[in-house]
Order: C-alpha cells, then sequence, then structure tokens
C-alpha cells in the first residue's frame, strides 16, 4: 500500500470512476465504475455492462483494461493506474495482475468477493511475479452508498 494513503489526484479520478458507476445504475447495472489513467490522463473508462451485455464477466474493471490495452497496443500497463469504485473481484484481480497494472486504487470494499483484502489477497499474494501498489479505501463512503442505494431500490 502507498504510504501516506490517497494524493488529492487519487480523489479526482476517485470521483470520475463514481461518475462512471452512477451510469451504469441509470443502465440497470450495478454501480461500478472503472477508469484507467497514464501519464495523468485517461486512457480507457468503463462500467459494469453485464445486463446489457448479458455477460457476468463484463465488470467495469475487466473492461477497462481491455480498451487500455487497446488503446496503448500493448499488453502491459505497468506504468498506469486502476481506479475502481468497488474492490475487485478474483476474475479482475486475475486480469490485473496478468496486465501489469502498476497501481489500483479502489473505493468501497467487497466483504463478498473482494481479492485485495477482504476475502482474500490476490493482488499481493507473494507466489505471483507481479503485484501492484494497493490504495484502498478511496471515497470508500461515497462508493458505499452509491452500492447501497442500488441494491435497496432493488428490494
Amino acid at each position: 500500500m502507498r504510504r501516506g494513503g490517497a494524493s488529492p489526484a487519487d480523489v479526482v479520478w476517485m470521483e470520475a470512476a463514481l461518475r462512471l458507476a452512477m451510469s451504469a445504475a441509470v443502465r440497470g447495472e450495478v454501480p461500478v465504475g472503472a477508469l484507467v489513467v497514464r501519464d495523468g490522463k485517461v486512457i480507457a473508462q468503463a462500467h459494469n455492462e453485464m445486463v446489457q451485455r448479458k455477460d457476468p464477466t463484463a465488470h467495469a474493471e475487466f473492461l477497462a483494461i481491455q480498451r487500455a490495452l487497446e488503446t496503448v497496443g500493448e499488453d502491459r500497463l505497468v506504468d498506469a493506474t486502476l481506479y475502481v469504485t468497488l474492490e475487485p473481484c478474483a476474475q479482475c484481480a486475475g486480469a490485473i495482475v496478468l496486465s501489469k497494472v502498476g497501481t489500483v486504487v479502489f473505493g468501497a470494499w467487497d466483504n463478498r468477493a473482494g481479492m485485495a483484502g477482504s476475502v482474500h489477497d490476490l493482488l499481493r499474494h507473494p507466489r505471483l511475479n507481479h503485484r501492484p501498489e494497493v490504495i484502498p479505501g478511496v471515497m470508500e463512503e461515497e462508493c458505499g452508498e452509491v452500492l447501497k442505494q442500488f441494491f435497496r431500490a432493488r428490494r
């Protein structure tokens, strides 16, 4: 984890990811937003598209990583930061490790499926060949509240 926690820029980018999450909610998707930043610029962004695509793998961070790789024309994102409003699941943590994302900044913890410290810590597993820097809990309350409101409205 980064010493000293989140930077002011991390908060700005997380606010942008949160706007993407809210856009997903309007479309009936679980409100998770993600963006990939490299050299101070957004190179890819996405929100969950599982309902739209009828694909349970269409998670925000997975889609953002795919788009970022296409944008840079490489298979690695070592010097990029992934911002996501919810702690990554096993699928997305795997994609993060395989694409060698340099830093992961997330908002709300996911006590049911989180793989950055909640259920398990796949992102920093000592046996993996790549372990990104992880900055958890950036705008945790705001990110969590969007999810709570979404699920409250569905019940």
